[in-house]
């Protein structure tokens, strides 16, 4: 009988010292699946002996934060539920699909838990949403995030993709765009003045289009022109006011050079058998004309509904403009086709009238940041309207 305790505790203890190396490790999970890897590929005794003690410790230990989380209240519970059935599974699929590690170890199956999980998520999401949807529109903001989140855990559970569109369509504003108003300095130069001949409307038009109009779907907002709300009886919630100032397009500067270019064209050999070099010469006069542009839009969104300011700055850019023309005298066989580009492209090329205050001199990017802030002040919605 002693003999054979002695035996026992031999093996018990060789058991223990092989697998030392992975009982020793403080991480559980990446343990287990280390060892089941392993054993997939060739024999571990340490493996084998390890195997059922690190699965234990490690379900027992996911275990305990899901009756930890389960006894939460607020909605971030379905996420952290979520994240330890689905490692516990993992786990088990996993042994299960392993030839060895299954004959060791007899893990549970969390299926049934990880889609009780889900609905549960999409039910608590969805009941809040609803519970909200029928408040103001901060309530209907998060509304439409709570059934983002319903979508999310169950595509297309219940009603959900009619209220998303529903909670968009109640939250969504209308903008009108005013004229610009121009309070700049121009300086009254022949060129510059007649640059200035340009239509504010123009600009309004623009800006409203270039974030959708009526048809916008990026942010939670309908943008029109003053004439258009009026034309569809339209309510605004925004209006945005534009205000040019500080504009600055002087006469362009002009800057004359010359240049000398020259090219062996000679062709064949002479009597003695030397090639024949025969060099031409042309001078090539440029003419480049350039100047920057610079302005200033204050841009001052109001909201109607609360009489309240939404947004106040301004915004400040540049634009850089020169054109390149230019002459020849002497022998054209000289001139090489990049220099010809610029010759035959002699044509007046001054930014059209319409760009050189309203877009081209004053980017959109200027007026449209706070507008496509929007997004970011009411950062619940997703970038796109739900379909």
């Amino acid at each position: 009988m002693k003999i054979f305790y002695l035996i026992v505790s031999i093996a018990l203890l060789v058991s223990c010292k092989t697998s030392k190396p992975y009982m020793e490790r403080a991480d559980e999970d990446k343990t287990l699946f280390d060892i089941v890897k392993s054993l997939n590929k060739r024999t571990d005794t340490a493996g084998v002996n390890a195997l059922p003690v690190v699965y234990e410790k490690a379900a027992q230990r996911h275990l305990a934060k899901i009756q930890a989380y389960n006894n939460l209240r607020d909605l971030s519970r379905w996420d952290k539920l979520a994240k330890e059935y689905s490692i516990l599974q993992d786990m088990h699929d996993a042994i299960v699909n392993s030839d060895v590690a299954s004959t060791l170890v007899k893990p549970a199956n969390y299926q049934n838990e990880v889609y009780d999980v889900t609905q549960g998520a999409a039910e608590d999401y969805y009941r809040q949403g609803v519970d909200l949807l029928n408040g103001n529109r901060n309530d209907i903001k998060k509304a439409y995030a709570y059934f983002k989140k319903t979508d999310k855990w169950v595509p297309g559970y219940k009603d959900v993709k009619q209220k998303l569109i529903d909670a968009f369509n109640y939250a969504t504003i209308n903008v009108v765009v005013t004229d610009v108003k121009d309070n700049s300095f121009f300086y009254s130069t022949g060129w510059g003045n007649a640059g200035y001949t340009y239509s504010n409307q123009y600009f309004q038009e623009t800006l409203v289009k270039d974030l959708g109009g009526s048809y916008a779907t990026r942010y939670p907002a309908r943008f029109y022109t003053q004439w258009e709300a009026q034309q569809n009886n339209i309510q605004p919630n925004w209006v945005v006011d534009l205000t040019l100032r500080n504009m600055d397009i002087p006469r362009p500067s002009i800057y004359n050079y010359s240049r000398t270019v020259s090219k062996d064209i000679g062709n064949g050999k002479d009597t003695s058998g030397k090639p024949v070099s025969q060099i031409v010469y042309a001078t090539i006069n440029f003419s480049k004309a350039s100047f920057t542009a610079r302005a200033e839009m204050q841009v001052l969104i109001t909201d109607l509904d609360n009489h309240r300011t939404v947004a106040t700055d301004s915004y400040r850019n540049d634009y850089n403009w020169e054109n390149i023309r230019a002459t020849y005298t002497g022998d054209r066989r000289a001139i090489d086709d990049r220099d010809w580009d610029i010759i035959n492209n002699n044509r007046n090329n001054e930014p059209p009238k319409y760009q050189r205050k309203p877009k081209g001199l004053f980017s959109f990017a200027m007026a449209r940041k706070p507008l496509v802030d929007l997004k970011e002040k009411n950062h619940e919605w997703n970038a796109d309207q739900p379909s």
